[in-house]
């Protein structure tokens, strides 16, 4: 058993990234850390078993603070049930977020990442990158969150078509994986989960040119993923399917290259397959994505951060100007924002002993 503190840090991300919907993701400078310290188990039978979870920083005060409630621990202990084991006694696990609920900054694909290393961690199961993905997946089904939290940088990433006996654990139904809880739920919750197969998930990472930084433009309002896919179509014509193919080619080579061509990358992040759906949702952002480097100098692209309300513009310089431009067409339809200038984060997750 691992005793001792250790520190679990996942990055926020941002995905679709322009034309990649579903597909790609980016890792930035804003994170989920947890605290996390096992005791002796030696000097733990005296302890609860359960573990103890403290939660300070963004929407803290709207996190479930039982470890069979909260996200990260639910898929921390589906990991350890996959492998036949529980939470070792007395573990304390101390959560800080600097991501914001509900706004296209994968809080929810970051929990999930901190949860299956949680899970790895407290079994000291040391299951490898590919692994701990396969885990993390069942969790969440769409793999450009997840995976750039997981490895960090600029990633484009597809679900693998399994063969029959492994497609039917891959798609089973995500109640059966972390199933619903009733109020008083305890120790015999979720007794035994689904186990993920292997190879559900695979992924590439991009270059990405050291000169570009992601500014990061979020609305004071929460928009569920559900609602934005919502407002999507079943079916696309051939001419928008096309569109996106063309320029996601191109961006993913684009947006490596050194000196960065604003010309180039701000055309290639241009989308037909869910931004134009989601203008409805989103006050102001037909206007938004129709900045251009013309008009903002040192701006590169500009599209919305996964489903949104977020939105995300690369840019080598000028970035607070461009914020404030994002601010002022947002201020026009009453809407109240925030804007972080953050780094690619390269490292993605990781895992340190403290003590």
């Amino acid at each position: 058993m691992p005793e001792g503190t250790y520190k679990i840090h996942v990055p926020a991300t941002s995905a679709n990234i322009g034309p990649g919907f579903d597909v790609c993701g980016i890792a930035l400078g804003l994170s989920l850390d947890l605290i996390v310290t096992v005791p002796a188990q030696s000097n733990a039978d005296s302890l609860e078993r359960d573990p103890v979870i403290t939660y300070t920083g963004l929407d803290s005060a709207n996190v479930p603070l039982s470890p069979y409630k909260n996200l990260l621990t639910r898929v921390a202990l589906y990991v350890l049930r996959s492998h036949g084991k529980e939470f070792p006694r007395g573990v304390s696990v101390a959560a800080h977020n600097e991501i914001p609920f509900g706004r296209g900054l994968g809080s929810s694909g970051a929990a999930v990442i901190a949860g299956v290393l949680l899970g790895d961690l407290l079994g000291d199961l040391g299951l490898d990158t590919e692994r701990l993905l396969d885990f993390a997946l069942m969790v969440e089904r769409h793999p450009d969150n997840v995976t750039a939290a997981l490895v960090g940088g600029f990633v484009g990433s597809y679900l693998k078509e399994l063969a029959p006996k492994d497609l039917e654990a891959a798609s089973v139904p995500l109640a059966e994986v972390l199933p619903e809880f009733p109020p008083d739920a305890g120790p015999d919750w979720g007794k035994e989960p689904p186990v993920a197969p292997n190879g559900i998930g695979h992924y590439v990472r991009f270059g990405w040119a050291r000169e570009i930084k992601a500014i990061a433009v979020m609305p004071r309002f929460e928009l569920a993923t559900a609602k934005a896919r919502g407002v999507l179509p079943n079916e696309y014509s051939r001419k928008d399917v096309i569109f996106n193919l063309q320029r996601l080619a191109v961006l993913t080579t684009a947006l490596a290259r050194s000196p960065p061509d604003p010309e180039l990358i701000y055309e290639a992040m241009k989308d037909r397959l869910h931004q134009p759906y989601r203008v409805p949702l989103i006050p102001g952002l037909d206007k938004i994505i129709s900045l251009s480097p013309q008009s903002n100098p040192g701006l590169c692209g500009i599209c919305l951060s996964g489903a949104g309300p977020t939105i995300l513009a690369l840019a080598t310089e000028n970035h607070e100007g461009i914020a404030r431009d994002i601010e002022r067409i947002f201020a026009e339809h009453n809407v109240e924002c925030d804007f972080k200038v953050l780094e690619i984060d390269t490292k993605g997750s990781w895992v340190e002993k403290q003590a």
